[in-house]
């Protein structure tokens, strides 16, 4: 029904306009006193041999939905009640901006692909600290970090540090992205040399504002060297990182099939394109760090054989954001549940044991 939807209807509507209604109705249902908690009851995982135990908190499921569909920490709770494991919030940054102009989202359907050059639109961290503050729901919520576009570089750890202080008392856990191929010169911060002083100001904010270790993981690009990977996964290491989310988006376009005036359009890539990268990614920091940090796994993840693949390969959380997109509302229900179908097939009594 949904692929027929999108077909008629959906693809032929701006795809930063389906993006707002979506998220309008969320939140309007997620005003609608007991409707959350009970779509929970209908679609959230319930199988006991999906839960994970990680970052010091109990995921009902390892599926979890990637930072950039909610920006602004809007409907977090109506998304953990349709099914995902927890909600990663943002990319925020230290002060609201409008993005780039638009058309600024593209979707690629016969890639199964969508571009997207946003530039950290959002309202601020500030008002996603206002939406976090004294939430009682049940929804895991990871607060991702960026930093403001009219920051100099040399003044972005204290741009992070800003969002830290709002953030940190809130969040389940902080995701600081210097990842995101939108911002200039955003990625430049992935250089260990950058990297060590921005992510030590972050950790020892985010212990001063709340009272509590937060755990804190980085995000990185796909495009990084293999080096530069296992610089980042040392260095994630040596600072006593919680974990690292691979991948972002990529700025490469090979293997697309779109039409070329859609191939062109700049921004990061993300889908069923990225599948390959991402899980070669995964593979090398699991065999660089082994059971040292928490992998967060994420780009083309489309199916519960794709969580069960990366799940194998040593992640233990996976994100996802296009495959909902193309999947419908329901897709992380369906894939929760064709999950736990594959878990009892398997030799395995729960994921902890299929990752070892």
């Amino acid at each position: 029904m949904y692929r027929l939807l999108f077909a008629l209807v959906i693809a032929r509507v701006p795809a930063e306009t389906v993006h707002h209604l979506a998220l309008r109705g969320l939140r309007a249902l997620q005003a609608v006193p007991g409707a959350a908690p009970l779509l929970r009851r209908l679609l959230a995982p319930r199988d006991p041999a999906l839960a994970v135990r990680a970052l010091g908190l109990d995921f009902p499921s390892p599926l979890g939905l990637a930072a950039g569909f909610d920006k602004d920490a809007v409907a977090y709770e109506a998304l953990g009640a349709f099914g995902f494991g927890h909600v990663e919030i943002g990319t925020v940054t230290g002060r609201p901006q409008p993005g780039n102009p638009r058309p600024r989202l593209f979707r690629l359907a016969p890639d199964r692909a969508v571009i997207n050059r946003m530039g950290f639109n959002n309202e601020g961290s500030e008002a996603a600290a206002r939406r976090l503050l004294g939430r009682s729901g049940r929804t895991i919520v990871g607060a991702n970090i960026g930093k403001t576009k009219t920051v100099p570089e040399a003044a972005a750890a204290a741009d992070y540090v800003t969002s830290t202080e709002r953030l940190a008392p809130h969040a389940d856990y902080l995701v600081v992205n210097v990842s995101s191929p939108n911002t200039p010169g955003l990625r430049n911060l992935q250089a260990v040399e950058h990297l060590r002083p921005l992510l030590t100001a972050v950790r020892e904010a985010a212990d001063r504002s709340s009272g509590r270790r937060v755990p804190l993981l980085v995000k990185i690009a796909p495009d990084l060297a293999d080096d530069d990977i296992d610089a980042v996964a040392d260095l994630a290491v040596d600072l006593g990182l919680d974990g690292i989310i691979a991948t972002n988006t990529t700025v490469a376009r090979d293997a697309l099939l779109s039409p070329p005036a859609l191939v062109k359009e700049t921004g990061g890539l993300s889908g069923a394109p990225l599948k390959d990268r991402s899980l070669d990614v995964l593979r090398r920091l699991r065999a660089r760090t082994g059971d040292r940090l928490v992998l967060v796994s994420v780009g083309g993840v489309e199916s519960a054989d794709d969580v069960w693949e990366r799940v194998r390969a040593g992640a233990t959380l996976v994100q996802a954001y296009t495959g909902m997109i193309y999947g419908g509302p329901f897709w992380a229900h369906r894939v929760n549940r064709a999950l736990s179908r594959r878990l009892r097939e398997s030799a395995f009594r729960t994921l902890a044991e299929a990752r070892r």
